[in-house]
């Protein structure tokens, strides 16, 4: 079979708070709010999903919201920081919009030859905006109050931070056939398909860091991009044939996945392009319900009862309003 991985299809992190994560990444980033549901694992804890107009694949970034979970420490055996693009022209935009948001932010620097501005959010994750030659060529959301032209344009990059990189190297070339694409100091690039924005992988190697900690403010695993089921368990027993446990497939409603850690330690993912998340709701209903797979809506109303009430963002509310005529808040 001509399986593929063609690049990153999601990144999920850890948030403390779910109202502070849902008016940083809708307000501040300006990313769409494309799906409340709840972690299939613990239907107690919201499972927020942020990205472009449809949700792409290459363009979602996810949140589990624990709350009282307690703080992470970045380090060895995870994903260190997640990158979005941005046009060349829009880095002085984000700069302004950071500061005026009170944000801290790093210097801008170069990497592989690209502007890269470094800051985190409230929970302490390290993000990056990456100006390059070419962003403006992906969609972005533009219902927000971000202007369009400056709008963030999907995944970038995902860095990991490895004691060592060799192995994982090794696993992403030779298994996952993905190719080396750069090197810049202890920083190695490997890149799936055609490489470019939304299909590469940074190695951060780090051997005099201490091991990270997954929790609050810290990703929890990074989820590679495939067409179909056929391919996805093909790719099932690739990774299993050389010795690394891997899940069967389970249904996350939106996608289906499978999960394995790789020999560094990341929890990796990969995931099916579909059925996408229009398969509960509409284009326009995205992001105004908490929407429950099947199995827990026997359990719906404990469900609501158990998850803090939210304020949704003013443009989800009004589309919500648009639709049915209530200005009804998830979790209420």
């Amino acid at each position: 079979m001509n399986k593929k991985i063609t690049g990153i299809h999601h990144v999920t992190a850890i948030a403390l708070d779910a109202q502070k994560n849902l008016d940083f990444y809708t307000g501040v980033l300006g990313l769409r709010l494309v799906k409340i549901t709840v972690n299939f694992d613990d239907p107690t804890t919201y499972h927020f999903y942020y990205g472009d107009r449809l949700g792409s694949p290459g363009t979602i970034l996810t949140f589990f919201a624990w709350a009282g979970i307690r703080p992470g420490r970045q380090g060895t055996g995870q994903a260190k920081s997640v990158a979005f693009s941005i046009p060349e022209s829009s880095l002085g935009f984000w700069i302004e919009r950071l500061l005026k948001a009170g944000i801290e932010y790093q210097k801008p620097v170069r990497r592989f030859n690209e502007q890269v501005l470094a800051f985190r959010d409230h929970d302490g994750l390290m993000l990056e905006l990456i100006a390059h030659q070419g962003a403006e060529k992906r969609e972005g959301w533009t219902g927000g109050d971000v202007p369009a032209e400056h709008v963030l344009r999907g995944i970038h990059t995902v860095r990991l931070c490895l004691d060592g990189y060799e192995h994982t190297a090794k696993l992403l070339t030779e298994t996952m056939k993905f190719h080396k694409a750069g090197e810049e100091g202890s920083i190695f690039r490997y890149a799936a398909g055609e490489g470019g924005s939304g299909a590469m992988v940074d190695l951060n190697c780090a051997p005099d860091l201490w091991s990270g900690v997954v929790a609050a403010g810290t990703i929890h695993h990074v989820a590679f991009r495939t067409a179909n089921d056929e391919q996805q368990q093909s790719w099932h027993d690739e990774i299993a044939s050389v010795g690394l446990n891997v899940t069967p497939q389970l249904d996350r409603q939106y996608f289906r996945s499978i999960y394995f850690r790789e020999p560094g330690g990341v929890l990796f993912e990969i995931a099916t392009d579909r059925p996408g998340f229009t398969v509960d709701e509409t284009e326009e209903e995205l992001g105004t319900r908490l929407k429950l797979p099947s199995w827990f809506e026997p359990s719906r109303e404990d469900i609501e009862r158990a998850l803090p009430a939210l304020r949704l963002p003013r443009e989800v509310k009004t589309r919500a309003v648009a639709i049915d005529g209530s200005g009804m808040e998830a979790g209420e």
